[in-house]
């Protein structure tokens, strides 16, 4: 028996052809990958996503913007200058899925003892809140944050109200520090700082004792024993004259600034109470800054021939405010007038009881050694004035300064 076979017709002939190209062309095709970086090309060219979250409410865009700012613009949303904008809007926008936190600012009063300040603020916590209001907060204080219950005073919004640690002084052992507590005496304080007390520890007052604001509790060992404190050193004084300045003129050009030293003593305590305390050691922190002065030495004479007198008696004009300041303050520029005459005159005069003439010379007949005629001269006295002035202070400044301390040369 002859086999036959069923040779394929026209159209099964050419559905074959048609998966055997389809076949070659799709193992002869490359399809290439799409990485990371190229997905985010595309992204910036069409667009990131952003999405914002304001008042509870989630809003998604696809922009352009480069920054968080420019995106919350474009995403139709207006901020207030008390509104805080988390990442902020000078932030870059990055890739992938960006997220952005709108906080909106709303009224907040905070009440600070016997203070209340309204404010408007983003924040949540009470350490921001009340940095946001220029307001110190300690750790010991405590912070309690309610709703208002008052709409007509202090308007819709959070009230903060702060419950202040009271300050103490505490001396412990000598050294000084200012501790704040909400213990009710002074023994909770000890406890809540944990302070222990030895054997021979002796405190400045019972533990019992109620706490109240700018107490001071001191806490000594009895016996011998060292205490290292802080303390001041005291800066010099340097004085510049200015003769474009009227006697009297006292100006400060640069301030003084105290040194620092810690210092260590030996202090012997017995019932609590300091009995004795020697230095045995110190060590200076900070170098005092000298301030400088300036002081005026210009004169300004009165009516008459003052110059002319000093000038005939061999004194240095740099003198005169010197010599003008003395003279004004002991004869008044009444060559025989005696101590006690409020006049210019002479009456009554004997030249071994009391001053006498310009400078009050006593006994006025020391004047002698300058000229006969030191009863009426004024030129002679303040030639013997001169003298003395440089031989017991060592100048006519001397002098000066002298007698503005103690009133008298």
């Amino acid at each position: 028996m002859r086999s036959l076979t069923k040779r394929p017709n026209t159209w099964q002939r050419a559905t074959i052809v048609g998966f055997a190209l389809l076949a070659f062309i799709s193992s002869s095709i490359i399809i290439p990958k799409v990485t990371a970086a190229a997905s985010d090309n595309v992204a910036a060219n069409s667009g990131r996503l952003v999405s914002i979250y304001d008042r509870g409410t989630e809003k998604v865009i696809l922009t352009k913007a480069s920054t968080v700012g420019d995106a919350i613009h474009d995403a139709g949303l207006t901020l207030d200058p008390k509104d805080a904008v988390d990442p902020g809007v000078t932030q870059k926008i990055s890739s992938g899925d960006f997220k952005v936190n709108i906080y909106r600012a709303r009224p907040v009063t905070v009440v600070d003892g016997n203070v209340r300040e309204k404010i408007m603020t983003p924040y949540q916590t009470p350490d921001q809140i009340a940095k946001d209001a220029g307001i110190t907060l300690y750790d010991e204080d405590k912070t309690t944050m309610s709703l208002s219950n008052n709409i007509v005073d202090q308007g819709a919004g959070l009230v903060m109200t702060i419950d202040r640690a009271t300050p103490v002084t505490f001396v412990q052992y000598g050294k000084t520090i200012t501790i704040r507590t909400m213990a009710k005496t002074v023994g909770d304080m000890l406890k809540e700082k944990g302070v222990v007390l030895a054997g021979s520890d002796s405190l400045s007052v019972p533990d019992t004792t109620p706490i109240t604001e700018g107490m001071t509790v001191q806490l000594w060992r009895n016996g011998v024993q060292t205490v290292t404190q802080d303390e001041d050193i005291p800066f010099d004084t340097q004085q510049i004259q200015d003769a474009d300045q009227p006697m009297g003129y006292k100006a400060v050009q640069t301030p003084g600034v105290l040194g620092k030293k810690t210092v260590t003593y030996q202090v012997d305590m017995e019932n609590g109470q300091e009995v004795s305390r020697t230095e045995i050691q110190s060590v200076t922190t900070s170098q005092p800054k000298k301030q400088v002065e300036v002081i005026g030495t210009k004169v300004v004479l009165p009516p008459g021939s003052h110059q002319d007198w000093m000038a005939a008696a061999g004194i240095s004009a740099g003198d005169y405010g010197y010599v003008e300041y003395i003279v004004d303050h002991e004869g008044g520029w009444c060559p025989v007038r005696w101590q006690g005459d409020p006049g210019c005159t002479n009456h009554g005069y004997a030249p071994a009881i009391g001053g006498y003439g310009l400078v009050q010379s006593t006994p006025g007949s020391k004047m002698a050694t300058a000229g006969d005629d030191w009863l009426t001269n004024p030129i002679t006295q303040l030639r013997w004035a001169t003298g003395y002035a440089i031989g017991r202070y060592g100048s006519w400044y001397g002098a000066y300064e002298h007698w503005v301390s103690n009133h008298n040369w």
